[in-house]
């Protein structure tokens, strides 16, 4: 048998990713040197459409118990010390224009980039990286939508007139992850308030950290339409 670190073998005694939507026995965790610092990277398999997902996890992040189960005798004073201890969590749609290539069109990759740094820099945190290209629509129709931005549509406009959703992105397999973590109480990274929502929903405590990354002449029609048509909060 192999023998595996300790923080490895804390991350494997959690039955990681052992509700319905994912196949446990499909799930592999290693251990990812990055750029940013060490991780453990997990890639479990969603059961309803087969897509891979990814989860980078470093440290230990701090547990909290469900909603309803804290202790009565639980002092007021203690609360801040507890908002500090909530886990820095980023879910992180897949963007491999922004992502792999560095794209101006968007800002997802500066995104993922920004909540790594902040990650490590906390020293430990999830990030959740859902496979979900183009806000759910996929590379090749995110291709055809630029196609009809070039033309002056907006982000918007273009998925509506090629018959797609908007934003079809699901959270539910976030909130499972972060529930299989032991997770139900975060700071996330996010400018999105339908993220925060969603998560909400799902019974997960939400307190936002905006993640805000400099525009680009390229992206600065699609950042705009992200604030005002998408109410993304975000300063420009």
């Amino acid at each position: 048998m192999h023998k595996k670190s300790d923080l490895l073998s804390d991350l494997y005694n959690t039955d990681l990713f052992s509700s319905d939507p994912f196949k446990a026995d499909d799930s592999v965790t290693v251990p990812m040197p990055t750029a940013y610092g060490e991780f453990l990277m997990t890639v479990v398999t969603d059961l309803q459409d087969g897509k891979e997902h990814i989860v980078l996890q470093m440290g230990v992040p701090e547990r909290h118990l469900e909603k309803g189960t804290e202790k009565s005798a639980e002092k007021s004073s203690e609360k801040s010390t507890e908002q500090d201890a909530e886990p820095i969590i980023r879910i992180h749609s897949e963007c491999a224009t922004g992502d792999l290539f560095t794209s101006s069109r968007c800002d997802c990759g500066e995104q993922l980039d920004h909540s790594l740094k902040i990650i490590a820099a906390a020293g430990s945190g999830v990030l959740i990286y859902l496979r979900q290209e183009g806000r759910g629509i996929g590379l090749k129709n995110k291709l055809r939508a630029y196609q009809l931005q070039d033309q002056g549509l907006d982000t918007v406009d273009a998925n509506v007139h090629l018959g797609l959703p908007i934003d079809s992105r699901s959270y539910a397999l976030a909130a499972t992850i972060l529930t299989s973590l032991g997770i139900f109480r975060v700071r996330l990274l996010t400018n999105n308030p339908e993220k925060v929502q969603s998560l909400q929903e799902f019974g997960i405590s939400v307190s936002r950290l905006p993640i805000q990354v400099a525009y680009q002449e390229h992206n600065l029609g699609y950042m705009k339409t992200k604030q005002s048509r998408l109410g993304h909060l975000i300063h420009l």
